[in-house]
């Protein structure tokens, strides 16, 4: 079996990068965090190059791609730190009026959190009295459903999960491997710049091993998310969240620490993705529901 990229597969994911690069580089990133706040404009654009109608068939005005090839588009987002419900608007395409071409904004309520509320036209699951909580990311707002303990769903074997929530979770997950790969990425382009004691710090061995033990984690997450995307079993997607969360923020805590103070500074940009892989570790399904679901499938 080839488990390659088709061509198509990475002219997609190439076509995302672009796109975010277009209209969401590093400036738009700070101007978002200076300004938070949903920038209709792009939601509606994503809407237009079918980020939403990925999945639709072309029957009903959708692209009639697959799982494998969302995955791939949320990696992109994750690298980008692109900002609101993308996940839930993503899901509701199709069940939602409106969602497939970005002309409304859906959240949903995940684990007892609910994203972007304030900014959703549209909530799935339960919101009611959910109060704002101050937010460790300041690009993504959170609200919190009072009463539940933190658990939005009781727990439920993996196969009784519906096919909307594993999806999500997984594309979650996606988002983590994006970040994860980014940060490697930056955490090796500043090891190969910074200079320390006359030479380049990508030249202590320390660094090295930083650095190869932040492209593991990714790449080994990597593969798990592609591979539960082509299986869609539900033990196989939680196990990719569980890999894909501890690669999002252990990858960025080593990259702060290669960045060493540079990293800890505001201007930086190592600190958004571990606040941004925090978050997401709660969202979709946390650490310890993902331990359950796989201790019960074995």
């Amino acid at each position: 079996m080839d488990f390659r990229l088709t061509e198509d597969q990475r002219d997609l994911r190439r076509g995302v990068r672009e796109l975010l690069a277009r209209r969401f580089d590093r400036d738009a990133l700070r101007a978002a965090v200076d300004s938070p706040g949903l920038d209709r404009g792009l939601w509606r654009e994503l809407g237009a190059a079918g980020f939403f109608s990925l999945r639709l068939p072309e029957e009903d005005g959708g692209v009639g791609l697959g799982l494998p090839e969302a995955v791939l588009v949320f990696e992109e987002v994750g690298r980008a730190l692109l900002p609101g419900p993308l996940v839930a608007t993503h899901v509701a395409a199709g069940v939602v009026p409106g969602a497939a071409e970005g002309a409304v904004v859906v959240t949903s309520a995940s684990e007892g959190l609910v994203p972007w509320l304030d900014e959703a036209d549209v909530v799935r699951g339960e919101a009611e009295g959910a109060v704002p909580v101050r937010s460790v990311d300041p690009l993504t707002p959170l609200h919190r459903v009072p009463g539940n303990g933190g658990r939005a769903h009781p727990f439920r074997p993996a196969e009784h999960l519906p096919t909307t929530v594993s999806t999500g979770i997984l594309l979650t997950a996606a988002e983590q491997v994006g970040s994860a790969g980014r940060t490697t990425e930056m955490a090796v382009a500043y090891a190969r710049e910074r200079e320390q004691f006359g030479q380049v710090i990508g030249g202590f061995q320390a660094v090295k091993h930083l650095c190869a033990g932040m492209f593991v984690r990714a790449e080994l997450a990597r593969v798990a998310v592609r591979a539960a995307a082509v299986t869609g079993d539900g033990v196989e997607i939680a196990g990719a969240k569980l890999l894909a969360d501890e690669a999002a923020t252990a990858n960025a805590r080593d990259c702060l620490q290669v960045y060493g103070g540079m990293g800890f500074t505001w201007e930086a940009d190592v600190h958004l993705h571990l606040k941004r892989a925090w978050v997401r570790a709660r969202l979709g399904m946390t650490g310890a529901r993902a331990e359950e679901v796989v201790a019960a499938g074995l």
